[in-house]
Formats: structure tokens, C-alpha cells, sequence
């Protein structure tokens, strides 16, 4: 559930204060870019790749950042210690405010910021995924951008858990894996992991960022290759990684059970662990030297 306060553009507001203008255009027509972050003791994780990440994603959709990282950094500490929200869940949205048909005239900003925290969700030890054909379309110009406009990912999402799964698997146009709503996908065999790569269309999750170029677990590789429904079907291990989760297994894909062992997710998600647990302790002390 949404935590009492928000912060909206330069402001903690509170989260029922009447804040957003229906001639917003990014509200209307989903023109906006988000991102989703992890906060562990009162720290944002991984915070410089999400915002890298977002601010990319502003340029392919021709959208003004209204401030810059480090004053969005400390904005949205101040948002966590007016939640009390150590260990959260944070949303930070901005949304374009000119252009469009239904553009209001007075729209004194170009975009508006807006960030919230929620609880965290406990996801269990393993998921059930399905596929969708045609998920992704991995030729658009806008793939892999983490686009405000979700509600195509909510309905395949809602679909499948309406017939007992809790996730789905993106196929793209040439029957590829891409990702799923909202995680990576990942196969082991043996100590070489795969995940497929940004040109199938998937998100480049920074979950999947931080594997790719942080993770030294002995005697395991991760990179990228295509990969296709039979290679996660017939693989040791499937797992899905994102912010909110670190690494969980996959035991089930439709109606087939997947996965041998777990014996590699498990090295990795310790291994992230200790990652994640280091950024923390470096950002505590960063901020007590400034205090």
C-alpha cells in the first residue's frame, strides 16, 4: 500500500493532497518514464544505474528531467525519512507535461516529478510462468524502454494470474525470449548462465546489469545469447531477477516443471546479496561524512 507522503516535483506532499492536472499530457497518454528501486536501510539501491537508466530513456522520449541526480538523490532520502521507509519499495515517475491535443495551456513545467514508496512484496521461493507470444516487439525504436504507458504488461500480467501463474514470458516477434513484465529471465546449464540480450526487445533491468557486470561468483559466467522457449524448458535452472527481488527460481513453465538444481541461483543471489549490502555500507558512510 502507498505510503502516507510523496514527493512531487521539489516538494513532500502528502499522498492525497490534490497535486496532478487532467491536461498533464504524460497522465492522459502515458508519456513518462519510471523507475522502480529497491531501499534498504534508508538507501536507495543501485541509484546512479537507475537513474542513468532513466535518464536515457527521457531522451529516446523526448522528455525534460526537472532536476538533476544529485538533488533527486537527496529529495528522495527525504522522502524515505518522511515514510519511515528503510526498507521499501520506491517508484520515481516523471511525466511530460506539454504536447499532445489535450496539453493544458498553463502548464508552467515541461515535466512533473513524482515519487512514492509502498511496502515491500514477499515473492516466494519459486514462480510459475506462461508464455505470450508477441509480448515484445524487439525492432521498435522505443524497446527497452521502461515507458510510463504499462498497461499492456498489468493486463498480460492479471491474465495469467487469473489461471493460477504469477508471471509471464515475453516472446518477441521472431519467437525469442525477451522478459518477463517486470524481471529478466535467466537459464544455467552446468556454470554458464544466460540471459537474452537487449536486442530481443527486454529491459535492460539493473538487476541484470549488476549480474552482468559486478557478480564474480568462482567458477560461474553469465552473459547474453538468444534464447528460445526449448532452451528454458530444457535448462538446469530458470530464474527471473528485478529490483524487487533479487533472484527467484522458476519452477514451472505452463504446465511443464523446469529446473534440475538450484545450485547457481543460489551462489548468485548470495553473491548479489553481498553486493547490495556493500553499495549500503558505502552510502551510509558517504552520507555521514557529509553530515
Amino acid at each position: 500500500m502507498l505510503h502516507r507522503y510523496i514527493l512531487h516535483n521539489d516538494g513532500i506532499r502528502g499522498a492525497a493532497d490534490p497535486l496532478l492536472s487532467a491536461g498533464q499530457v504524460g497522465l492522459l497518454s502515458g508519456w513518462g518514464v519510471f523507475t522502480t528501486m529497491r531501499v534498504v536501510d534508508g538507501i536507495p539501491f543501485a541509484f546512479e544505474r537507475h537513474w542513468a537508466r532513466l535518464t536515457r530513456d527521457a531522451q529516446i522520449l523526448n522528455i525534460d528531467l526537472p532536476f538533476g541526480a544529485e538533488t533527486i538523490r537527496h529529495k528522495l532520502l527525504e522522502l524515505i525519512e518522511a515514510n519511515r521507509a528503510d526498507r521499501a519499495t520506491l517508484r520515481l515517475v516523471i511525466v511530460r507535461n506539454r504536447g499532445g491535443f489535450w496539453a493544458a495551456p498553463d502548464q508552467g513545467r515541461a515535466s512533473d516529478l513524482i515519487a512514492l514508496t509502498a511496502d515491500s512484496k514477499s515473492w516466494g521461493a519459486s514462480v510459475k510462468l506462461c508464455y505470450v507470444p508477441h509480448g515484445r516487439h524487439a525492432a521498435s525504436p522505443f524497446a527497452g524502454t521502461k515507458v510510463l504507458s504499462w498497461a499492456m504488461n498489468l493486463r498480460c500480467l492479471e491474465s495469467a494470474q487469473e489461471r493460477g501463474f504469477d508471471e509471464v514470458i515475453l516472446l518477441n516477434e521472431r519467437g525469442e525470449v525477451a522478459e518477463s513484465t517486470s524481471a529478466n529471465i535467466f537459464v544455467a546449464n552446468g556454470s554458464q548462465v544466460w540471459t537474452p540480450p537487449l536486442a530481443s526487445g527486454c529491459l535492460a533491468g539493473i538487476t541484470r546489469e549488476v549480474l552482468l557486470d559486478e557478480i564474480h561468483a568462482p567458477g560461474i559466467s553469465i552473459g547474453e545469447k538468444t534464447l528460445f522457449p526449448s532452451d528454458l524448458e530444457s535448462a538446469d535452472e530458470v530464474f527471473i531477477t528485478s529490483t524487487t527481488r533479487n533472484l527467484v527460481a522458476v519452477g514451472q513453465i505452463g504446465e511443464r516443471r523446469v529446473g534440475r538444481s538450484d545450485q547457481v541461483r543460489t551462489v548468485l543471489d548470495d553473491t548479489f546479496g553481498e553486493y547490495l549490502r556493500r553499495y549500503v555500507s558505502r552510502q551510509r558512510e558517504a552520507l555521514a561524512t557529509r553530515a
